[in-house]
């Protein structure tokens, strides 16, 4: 017994150890970063969880417009003129600023069918992100004949102070809220819900609670991007690292990031209260998915399609395979994996890991779902095939996919995957009558150090998907099953 209880004394000394030592580190590199700005302090009025649960669409748009005022009149208004720059998207003047675009698609928003709708879809963007990511998914769905909700959650689309407010609790309430404005513009009809990173955890945690609950609107399909099944490593513990912003003078140490704002319809910054809550959403979702799984409900789960990339710096792809789809059952899923790109200009830079990733994701045993892969046709030739596992098969079908690999694209990844190369944002290749004040994903990162307003890394993040045209075409078809 005094073995057992030197070892546990032992392992609290080397807890509160380490817990010591994040703090001193975390608390040297608050007093090390740049200073917080006015959107690092000032959250604007966001309606609680309970608030929400009471609404409607009308009495959230209300609301939304109070959050977006309190940013003009606290934020804007009163900008420091040293931050009245052109790469500050809180600058009035500022061609980044959303307000200068033809579309602030931070807000919330609505697409309505040329004729009455024969289904609604919901449509739940990411962590630090705005309604804009899901925008391509919604434009196809409006031209078949659907309504449109596409909902900004509560800490979005403002200021990055509004995330470090924000609760899961308020997120799955806006979830609730857009279903039952989704169901009251298209009564009867079926409903879909699309969901992107965060937003996709989301989605399935809303389908799971349909499943014991089916008037909050049961969906009759599922659609994710990039999903948040599970976090990476660090992401578990990320709150640890906000510990010395309990002290004044430790105030930047509830950032993990503080990057010039420079994104019209996504936070650069990035709060630790955030990582914190997206780990819960994680969490809230194994559970929801262990509750379904052993009471059986989980049988009553929609077919759910989902695109992911093999590597993935955001959420953990594996957790896609062993946290969702190895439980699902046999209802028609399809889980679409995107290799990295085996001929590009990288030569022998690739990480093992990375060559590997996409084995370590295939199942060994039974499985209920279709697997779809997108790879190479052969390793060296950018072009591409489908490589299609029927539930259980272990010899897939192969289909030329027509569109090759670009060659300055050594893969795909988290935040790729719902923007065509065509998007004015974050497109690779951006059309011209889709201007979003800049097309980052198509500014070249070659030049002198120190010529650019921001950090030349935080552009080398692939941002499109050449493969978005194939994407929408497999959502399409299922728009085009019996619902």
């Amino acid at each position: 017994m005094s073995i057992v209880i030197a070892t546990i004394k032992y392992l609290l000394v080397g807890a509160l150890l380490l817990l010591a030592a994040v703090f001193l580190v975390r608390a040297v590199q608050s007093m090390r970063g740049p200073d917080l700005q006015p959107w690092h302090r000032l959250a604007p009025p966001e309606p609680s969880a309970d608030e929400i649960d009471a609404m409607n669409w009308t009495q959230w748009l209300k609301a939304e417009d109070a959050a977006f005022r309190f940013v003009e009149t606290e934020v804007q208004a009163k900008l420091p003129a040293g931050q009245q720059v052109p790469q500050n998207r809180y600058w009035a003047d500022a061609p980044l600023n959303p307000a200068n675009l033809r579309q602030n698609w931070n807000r919330s928003f609505t697409l309505e069918p040329a004729g009455a709708p024969v289904g609604a879809v919901v449509l739940l963007h990411g962590l630090t992100d705005a309604p804009y990511s899901l925008r391509h998914v919604g434009d196809l769905y409006q031209k078949r004949g659907w309504v449109v909700i596409g909902i900004r959650m509560p800490g979005h689309g403002t200021v990055p102070a509004g995330l470090a407010k924000a609760k899961a609790e308020q997120w799955q309430a806006a979830t609730r809220l857009a279903v039952r404005e989704a169901m009251r513009r298209a009564p009867g009809k079926p409903l879909h819900i699309a969901g992107y990173s965060n937003g996709a955890a989301l989605a399935m945690i809303h389908a799971l609670d349909a499943t014991q609950n089916p008037a909050l609107g049961a969906p009759k399909q599922v659609v994710l991007l990039s999903p948040m099944i599970g976090l990476t490593r660090f992401a578990r513990f990320a709150g640890l690292a906000g510990m010395p912003a309990i002290f004044p003078a430790f105030v930047n140490a509830a950032w993990l990031d503080i990057i010039p704002e420079y994104n019209p319809f996504k936070y650069n910054s990035f709060p630790v209260k955030a990582g914190a809550e997206s780990h819960r959403v994680t969490v809230i979702l194994g559970e929801k998915i262990e509750a379904a799984r052993s009471s059986g409900r989980i049988g009553r789960l929609p077919p759910i399609l989902t695109f992911q990339s093999a590597v993935d710096s955001t959420v953990s792809a594996p957790a896609v395979v062993d946290g969702l789809y190895a439980h699902l059952p046999a209802n028609g899923s399809e889980l679409v994996l995107f290799d990295i790109n085996r001929a590009a200009y990288v030569g022998p830079f690739v990480r093992q890991s990375a060559k590997t990733a996409l084995e370590r994701m295939r199942p060994t045993g039974r499985h209920n779902y279709r697997l779809s892969i997108v790879a190479n046709a052969a390793p060296g030739d950018p072009e591409t095939v489908v490589r299609s596992y029927a539930p259980d098969a272990t010899v897939p079908v192969e289909e030329p996919l027509g569109i090759p690999y670009r060659r300055d694209f050594f893969s795909l990844g988290h935040v790729a995957l719902p923007f065509p190369l065509s998007d004015g944002l974050y497109g690779a290749d951006p059309s011209p009558d889709d201007p979003q004040g800049v097309a980052l994903g198509a500014l070249a990162t070659r030049g002198e150090n120190g010529v650019l307003g921001i950090s030349p890394a935080a552009l080398a993040r692939v941002s499109s998907n050449p493969f978005m045209p194939w994407v929408l075409g497999r959502i399409d078809q299922t728009l085009q099953a019996p619902q």
